[in-house]
């Protein structure tokens, strides 16, 4: 799998699933990296690794035959740059809250004449890297319509939990203030023909995102998954 390939798919309407990365280091990149996956996305804004771990990291990934992308740190050319010379095949970009920074984001990853990106990065990928978006807050639901129409965006992530506290109401994908929210999402996502994902750390939540329309599906977090695994071995052994 590589970007090409996973771009190509998602324009054609597939559904894709992947894994999110918070433990920096090579060796639980590719233990995360399992077979049928199509992507890993190393979270650089909220996760242990840094810019320094990348290279290891997103080769890791690539060697098993998956996509490696980045949360980057911030919505900034120079976070969406560094994480695009360093290994990774696309950005997941957190706090944009209007489509004037969504389009200034998608610019951020292009090299001219489509954007502003600068060449020179020893492990840049060829082609054009994917770019999606975060939306995590009443005021980024709000132009929606307006940052899906920009050409540079590939597809929406949502944030839930910034999304809820934005809204004030608890993270439930069933709550009466936080579902409708949600469903404007997918509706102008299904509207533009683009991909919509919203985070998930398990795959009964992710799959009710899928049933309802997602096709960018995140199955499993490494840290809450070994968590949840050391701790059900341990009520096995000890009960």
């Amino acid at each position: 799998m590589n970007h090409d390939v996973l771009g190509d798919r998602l324009r054609r309407g597939d559904v894709v699933f992947g894994a999110w990365s918070v433990l920096p280091g090579a060796v639980s990149a590719r233990v995360l990296a399992v077979p049928g996956l199509d992507y890993v996305v190393i979270d650089l804004q909220h996760g242990g690794a840094t810019e320094h771990d990348l290279p290891a990291m997103t080769a890791a990934i690539s060697l098993a035959g998956v996509t490696p992308l980045a949360r980057v740190r911030h919505a900034h050319p120079a976070d969406i740059g560094r994480a695009l010379d360093l290994g990774c095949q696309g950005v997941i970009v957190p706090n944009v809250e209007s489509a004037d920074q969504a389009a200034a984001v998608a610019g951020a990853c292009r090299y001219p004449p489509d954007g502003y990106r600068s060449a020179g990065g020893v492990m840049a990928g060829s082609g054009k890297p994917l770019c999606i978006v975060m939306v995590e807050s009443a005021n980024a639901v709000a132009d929606i319509d307006a940052t899906l129409a920009i050409a540079g965006v590939d597809g929406i992530y949502v944030g839930p939990r910034d999304l809820s506290l934005s809204l004030g109401c608890p993270l439930d994908p069933h709550d009466p203030v936080l579902r409708p929210e949600l469903e404007r999402i997918w509706a102008a996502c299904t509207a533009a023909g683009k991909p919509a994902g919203v985070h998930a750390s398990d795959g009964a939540t992710a799959r009710l995102y899928r049933d309802n329309g997602c096709r960018i599906i995140t199955v499993a977090v490494d840290a809450v998954a070994l968590a949840r695994g050391a701790s059900g071995e341990f009520a096995a052994a000890s009960s």
